[in-house]
């Protein structure tokens, strides 16, 4: 079926009304260079009132900007995002609480706007205090360079261990208006998304109630953000918050408007989009696989086992060598809390049929071996005990990986 939906060049200021820029204000170290000295500072804006939806960490241990982030959000509105990388603001005490206030405060005045309507997200080193000076220095000279240009430098700005910055854009019509929905994205580790250390920040010019916007929203998180690990952990910080100006005019959106359906398949391949760039990106990886649960008792059965394998550190580890190890799978299967029958399992790379009813097919090692040198491919197993499916997104784990994370 054809796409109701196109993509276009933009990233997050494609949509009407939006503005931004990304600027380096002295949070990570500056370069020789100009062109050396990485942006840390980001700043979002809506030329005019927007609703708001936001999905946050599950980690109980939320840094400040979650934090204040959750209390401004809860009003469904909100005209800006202001957001910093190479410090996460996490476990920052009193002062931490009261630096992402003041993040948001002076977004706030700068734009003549409440400072409840100023969003604000932080990601890097956890447990450091944010050299306040700097960022509010960062927040002025953002909001001075502001622009529908600024879309590619704010995607620099949210960037930490990341090799490439993430965005998109696409357009729609909706009630025969030109809709656009813009995003970037930011994650490379500690990715274990019910969410993890990532930011989607999405615009769009649509007009859609609250409600509708937060529905789609989750809806989008869950066939996306939450299909996806890097190394089985969730951060402190992570944010993903949708914008929506009303400025294509169309008829309000709803979940009883016909072209709903349009939106939320626009807005599921747009975050899908920047969570599977996320994978790809992730810390020292060399593999992107697709891990598919089909044929299980249930959904959430599926989505168990599917967790269970991107997750198992086993498997990845097996994934980096091309080491066709199917019994790391089933076991991580076997232990995923889901329903399962161990004469049943079919186990295929790609379309190599490994396993069959619990047993080894005598599929040759070296053929299984090719699919799984591949940079990208798909681990599949079937438990044949109903209709319930379920992919995630993962990769393997390399000795780059540990060296990059040991530390000092």
């Amino acid at each position: 079926m054809k796409a109701k939906y196109k993509v276009i060049p933009g990233g997050i200021t494609a949509a009407k009304g939006f503005r931004a820029a990304g600027v380096h204000c002295g949070i990570k170290p500056a370069g020789k260079t100009e062109k050396d000295t990485p942006l840390d500072l980001a700043l979002i804006v809506s030329m005019m009132p927007a609703h708001a939806a936001a999905v946050f960490t599950s980690n109980l241990v939320k840094a400040a900007p979650v934090r204040v982030s959750q209390k401004h959000i809860a009003k469904g509105r909100a005209q800006a995002i202001v957001a910093n990388s190479g410090n996460a603001n996490a476990c920052t005490g009193e002062k931490g609480m009261k630096d992402a206030l003041d993040m948001a405060r002076l977004t706030a005045e700068l734009l003549a706007v409440a400072p409840h309507e100023v969003l604000v997200a932080s990601t890097g080193r956890i447990g450091v205090n944010l050299p306040m000076e700097n960022v509010l220095s960062g927040i002025r000279a953002a909001e001075q360079i502001l622009s529908d240009e600024g879309g590619a430098a704010a995607a620099r700005a949210i960037m930490t261990t990341d090799k490439n910055a993430k965005e998109i854009a696409v357009t729609l019509k909706i009630n025969d208006r030109e809709v656009r929905i813009g995003a970037i994205a930011k994650g490379a580790g500690m990715i274990n998304p019910s969410l993890a250390t990532m930011f989607c920040f999405i615009t769009t010019d649509a007009t859609v109630s609250t409600n509708c916007l937060d529905k789609a929203l989750r809806a989008a998180a869950d066939q996306s953000f939450n299909r996806i690990s890097v190394d089985n952990d969730t951060s402190t910080n992570d944010t993903v918050i949708i914008l929506a100006n009303g400025m294509a005019g169309n008829i309000p959106l709803t979940l009883e408007h016909p072209d709903y359906p349009k939106f939320q398949e626009a807005l599921n391949f747009v975050m899908l989009k920047m969570a599977q760039a996320i994978v790809r990106d992730g810390e020292c990886v060399t593999k992107f696989i697709n891990v598919e649960i089909t044929g299980a008792a249930s959904d959430a059965d599926a989505r168990l086992a599917a967790k269970a394998v991107a997750n198992s550190m086993l498997a990845k580890c097996a994934w980096c060598g091309g080491d066709p190890n199917w019994g790391r799978v089933l076991c991580a299967v076997g232990y995923s809390g889901a329903q399962v029958d161990p004469d049943k399992l079919d186990l295929y790379y790609d379309k190599l049929h490994a396993v069959a009813g619990g047993a080894p097919t005598g599929l040759p090692a070296r053929r299984m071996k090719k699919v799984l040198t591949q940079p990208e491919f798909t681990v599949r197993v079937d438990l044949n005990l109903g209709e319930g499916k379920f992919t995630a997104y993962t990769t393997d784990l390399t000795e780059a990986y540990v060296e990059f994370n040991k530390g000092e």
